[in-house]
């Protein structure tokens, strides 16, 4: 009786699942999705607007040369990838997009975009990535994070863990502050309750790829990405590793990986200019 009760449990709960699931446009995998693009981007603009409230934002015009060159890197980035997703007829996906670029002074080692393209480049990290090429390998790895909707992917599994499945609307009326913690947690924006969580081998693969394929479009040469992995893997030797190596694994197995899918960008996507 108890093995048929669990079995039919069981089946209940991949039934949900996979009619929750929806294929992403861009990977054409199909991802766990409990919460809509429009309600992760609302979510995404309050938190983003708190944050930069919260840290201290480098502003262009002073003519800060770090915030200066986030901004023009980006720019290429966000560029190459308005007109990639318009050459392949998926334009709609990224119209929702109100791009945001900001550079917060932190000594922190990290970068991150939230759903809707809202970015953000801490100045401790740019050090590491020495030159526009890998500040724009860094920023199309970020973005294409948002894009793959891998954020919503983790914050849908968590809703299952914590809530059962329940609608974002019901999740933030009943635990509001749980329900923030996950997409804090979710987007790589740290959380007081527990770390943050680490995206899956799957989602960095895909993360990486599309990254490489972002920057060469902009014109960047993708092959000063093993430069920068192979830097950031000696970053907090010997003590705690930086957020963005607890979030993104600099290894070999990476490098190695990259050095795989290298011929395919310089073929398909690269063009020196």
């Amino acid at each position: 009786m108890k093995h048929t009760i669990l079995l039919l449990c069981t089946t209940i709960v991949v039934s949900f699942v996979f009619q929750k699931c929806a294929t992403n446009a861009i990977t054409g995998r199909k991802q766990l999705s409990l919460i809509s693009e429009s309600e992760v981007q609302t979510m995404a603009a309050s938190e983003y607007k708190n944050f930069l409230s919260a840290n201290k934002v480098i502003g262009t015009t002073s003519g800060n040369k770090d915030a200066l060159a986030v901004q023009r890197v980006g720019n290429k980035v966000i560029n190459a990838i308005k007109k990639y997703y318009s050459e392949k007829g998926l334009a709609n996906e990224i119209a929702g997009y109100n791009w945001e670029i900001n550079t917060v002074n932190s000594n922190e080692v990290n970068a991150w975009c939230m759903p809707g393209g809202k970015i953000v480049v801490y100045t401790g990290i740019l050090p590491i990535t020495q030159n526009d090429a890998t500040l724009a390998v860094v920023m199309g790895h970020e973005i294409a994070h948002a894009l793959a909707k891998h954020g919503s992917e983790r914050m849908s599994q968590g809703m299952i863990q914590q809530f059962g499945g329940a609608a974002l609307s019901a999740a933030l009326s009943s635990k509001p502050a749980e329900t923030r913690n996950l997409f804090m947690n979710a987007y790589g924006l740290g959380s007081q309750i527990g770390g943050i969580l680490p995206f899956s081998r799957k989602n960095e693969l895909e993360a990486d790829k599309l990254g490489l394929m972002f920057s060469a479009l902009a014109g960047y040469d993708p092959k000063e990405s093993i430069a920068f992995w192979q830097r950031m893997s000696k970053v907090g030797s010997g003590q705690k590793p930086p957020e963005f190596m607890s979030t993104h694994p600099a290894d070999e197995t990476r490098i190695e990986q990259l050095q795989k899918i290298m011929p395919e960008i310089l073929s398909n996507y690269y063009k020196q200019q």
